[in-house]
């Protein structure tokens, strides 16, 4: 078993990747805390294989962590800005993870973190494998969280049917909903799991699953047309052309 601990000072950020370790077999959640130095003092006693760093953290930042800790522990950043990127990897971190988390890219992150801990352990397969005949399934459980007008909001993706970019912010389209959040789309796209979602055009996020038909460059979910974009539209074809039968 991988040791873990998570560190990030929003307890809303805890809570996805508790749930997230729950379903990974070879991880142990040893603590999950709003406090750095609870956490580095328990790396410092080698009591932690791994642990899940957010960056910026009002008493001890995830960069000055990484300094203290010097190499004691193997570290996976997370965090909402990529500014800090480079002198993480600088810092030799294991993967840095941009929010919101899609499970897709955290899983991926502790597949790398377990071929540096557990090389001989170390094997590309994933979680929901076991149900290879219901590929939709797979990421049924996932989900992401963004940030509204008045909250965070949980927003499972097997619900999102397409997301639009627009001047300031993005609509996320489920069969309920719209859901509005300042993000932009190149990180809602790098979030989301690529075996499912692909962007399309400069304004468009599709899910693959919830294509209902296409004509020529036209796309249609329910009653919604989204265009293709020429930028896109080899790559998106290609990818259509592979599930033909």
């Amino acid at each position: 078993m991988i040791r873990c601990i998570i560190v990030d000072d929003e307890p809303l950020a805890l809570h996805v990747l508790e749930d997230y370790i729950s379903k990974i077999p070879f991880l142990h959640l040893v603590k999950s805390t709003t406090n750095p130095i609870e956490a580095l003092t328990l790396v410092q006693e080698k009591e932690a294989d791994l642990v899940f760093l957010d960056v910026q953290m009002p008493e001890l930042t995830g960069i000055q962590f990484l300094k203290i800790a010097n190499g004691k522990a193997k570290v996976i950043l997370t965090t909402a800005y990529p500014q800090y990127a480079l002198e993480g990897y600088e810092l030799d971190v294991i993967d840095y993870l941009l929010k919101p988390i899609a499970f897709d890219r955290f899983f991926k992150a502790v597949q790398k973190a377990q071929a540096v801990l557990q090389p001989a352990a170390a094997k590309p397969v994933a979680v929901a494998e076991s149900s290879p005949q219901k590929p939709q399934q797979e990421f049924l459980s996932d989900f992401i969280f963004v940030k509204t007008e008045h909250k965070i909001q949980k927003v499972y993706l097997n619900d999102i049917l397409f997301i639009e970019g627009l001047k300031d912010y993005i609509s996320i389209f489920t069969a309920a909903e719209r859901i509005i959040t300042l993000q932009n789309m190149k990180k809602m796209e790098d979030a989301l799991p690529t075996k499912y979602f692909m962007r399309v055009h400069k304004s468009y996020i599709v899910s693959i699953n919830k294509i209902d038909s296409i004509e020529r460059s036209r796309i249609f979910i329910g009653d919604k047309i989204i265009p293709v974009g020429d930028t896109y539209r080899d790559e998106f074809f290609k990818i259509i052309d592979g599930k033909n039968v």
